[in-house]
């Protein structure tokens, strides 16, 4: 069972919540991306509350890849969007184990010897401190966020990698659509190369723009260029000083 106790904050992991719903875990979490992509839309919430980006390696390979913790109000999230005995199934379930954690917590302040208690306390106090660091660290920063989360100006890439930059991020027009094409959020290759995927699409973080235009020839010809929604200006760049700033701990030697 990977469960997890962060900054007062009982968690399960999103692979677990994938087994316990019968899903791929991809598709787990695509879908609280979408969550926190609807999330991030009110000021008044906070997508940390509900759940909490991670990562994790499998044995024998040491390559990183990415998950999320989900507390209780994650859970009854994902609950909230399934139907019939699957959604009851996974209630009674998360219910349960989160009701183990508490009780096991609990536990810890019931040993009778104070000094033993003491020590444990303080052993405990020292995990949610240094989770609580964890957390901070991983939180996303929010001020670009309120500066355009309103805006219904869409930008091009090119535009996204100058204001990237004027946050402090150093990422060219090229490096960005190679970023955003290996990340799944455009398309690859062949005819649509470039284009925002669905699921891109899906948390609104693109539009696409249609053009015409008379060649040489007389022809009239079709265009079509991906813009980055205001949204998505707040989605990407508060994405990038999160990972900048959690990579500055680490080289800190705060992790």
């Amino acid at each position: 069972m990977r469960v997890m106790t962060i900054a007062n904050m009982n968690t399960i992991e999103s692979r677990e919540v994938a087994e316990m719903v019968e899903m791929r875990h991809a598709d787990v979490m695509r879908n609280i991306e979408n969550y926190i992509a609807a999330i991030s839309e009110n000021a008044k919430l906070r997508s940390q509350d509900y759940f909490i980006p991670d990562t994790y390696k499998v044995e024998g390979n040491n390559k990183t890849y990415p998950c999320y913790r989900l507390t209780k109000m994650g859970c009854e999230m994902v609950a909230n969007k399934l139907t019939g005995k699957k959604g009851i199934l996974f209630t009674a379930e998360y219910v349960k184990r989160f009701n183990e954690m508490e009780a096991e917590q609990a536990g810890s302040y019931m040993i009778a010897d104070p000094v033993a208690r003491a020590l444990k306390w303080a052993e405990e106090e020292k995990i949610r401190q240094e989770q609580a660091k964890q957390l901070e660290m991983q939180k996303p920063l929010v001020v670009f966020g309120n500066a355009v989360k309103a805006s219904s100006t869409s930008i091009l890439i090119g535009a996204l990698a100058k204001l990237l930059k004027q946050n402090g991020i150093d990422m060219g027009q090229k490096r960005l659509f190679q970023w955003m094409r290996d990340t799944g959020y455009l398309i690859k290759s062949g005819n649509d190369k470039n284009m925002p995927t669905q699921r891109a699409m899906e948390m609104g973080l693109f539009e696409i723009k249609e053009g015409n235009y008379i060649d040489s020839n007389d022809v009239n010809r079709i265009t079509r260029t991906t813009k980055v929604t205001g949204k998505g200006q707040v989605y990407f760049i508060n994405k990038f000083l999160a990972e900048a700033k959690k990579a500055k701990q680490i080289a800190a030697g705060e992790e």
